[in-house]
């Protein structure tokens, strides 16, 4: 496994632009120990895949309505792509058109971005972190709005073969770069991105608070955090600490209301609190694909009772919240 997955030279002149010295320092041994711990039998047969993407010449790439390059590649050909694209399988976050390759992941997360994108600052000339990236869709779609740079970052080392895989055919102009870490190994005092989004991660840390400290430390004074988690319906007071399992989920810990949600924002240091969407997940947007064959949101559910998990519980649903530092 070599750094060379990342674009270091470009990410960390980036950084020093950008007054981040000590992380863009800091970051190429960081990494290199990183690759050296972290052992997995799989890599060389993702690897493969990346070494055997063909080049092809005059795509075009669309970032604003979709993360998609398009050529009139002859089927035969597609037919191949997409055979290697499969052998990175599975693919949860999505859609990415590729050549005429439509990867149908397991979650529409092209939904989730036309909810929030009308309520965040426009992210032109904004430096953005993506906390829990997956492989990085929601990356493409910040650059598609003008970015000046986004990282995202994700400790799943199949998303940085997918993220590379999708990086192969949109090309390296973009300033887009995927980092296969946790929040836990972002340095927690110099830096200051404008924009932080945390989507899907907070019911998954066992400190909830802990989280939104850390995430707080990321940004500039003034910065947007932009935040997207489980709620539960309820007032100012109602959590929901799941016995064992939620939806199947052995790591979810904290569920609260968004009354309670606003609470914790706001006795973290952020303020203007507000909610912007509030959507109950549907299997339509979440559900197994030919790219992601494993059980998904159906097989989550109470089969007598929609409304509710397997395990009892009241089925996802899912609060934005946008808050400034």
């Amino acid at each position: 496994m070599q750094t060379q997955l990342i674009d270091l030279q470009r990410l960390t002149a980036s950084l020093r632009d950008l007054g981040m010295e000590a992380w863009a320092e800091s970051l190429p041994e960081d990494l290199e120990r990183l690759f050296a711990q972290r052992r997995h039998g799989d890599v060389p047969r993702w690897q493969a895949v990346l070494d055997e993407l063909p080049e092809i010449a005059d795509g075009e790439v669309d970032l604003g309505q979709c993360v998609a390059v398009t050529s009139s590649l002859p089927e035969k050909e597609r037919d191949a792509l997409k055979a290697l694209l499969l052998r990175l399988s599975p693919w949860r976050k999505g859609p990415f058109h590729l050549h005429g390759v439509d990867i149908e992941t397991e979650w529409r997360s092209d939904w989730k971005w036309e909810r929030v994108k009308p309520h965040i600052s426009p992210l032109a000339k904004r430096s953005v972190l993506d906390i829990g990236c997956g492989s990085g869709y929601h990356a493409w779609r910040m650059a598609g709005e003008g970015a000046s740079l986004v990282v995202g970052v994700d400790p799943s080392l199949l998303f940085l073969m997918q993220f590379n895989a999708v990086r192969h055919f949109i090309g390296n102009d973009w300033p887009v770069h995927l980092l296969p870490i946790g929040i836990e190994q972002l340095p927690s005092r110099g830096l200051g991105f404008d924009t932080l989004f945390s989507m899907g991660i907070l019911y998954h840390r066992r400190s909830p608070i802990e989280h939104l400290l850390d995430l707080k430390n990321l940004l500039r004074p003034g910065g947007e955090l932009v935040l997207e988690t489980l709620v539960i319906e309820g007032g100012e007071n109602s959590v929901l600490v799941p016995e064992s399992r939620y939806a199947k989920m052995r790591n979810v810990w904290f569920i609260p209301s968004t009354e309670m949600l606003m609470i914790w924002l706001r006795r973290a240091g952020f303020r203007d609190v507000r909610l912007v969407d509030l959507n109950r997940t549907s299997i339509e947007e979440q559900h197994s694909t030919e790219w992601m064959q494993f059980e998904s949101l159906p097989d989550f559910l109470d089969p007598r009772d929609s409304l509710k998990t397997v395990e009892g519980y009241p089925v996802p649903l899912r609060a934005t919240l946008i808050a400034t530092l």
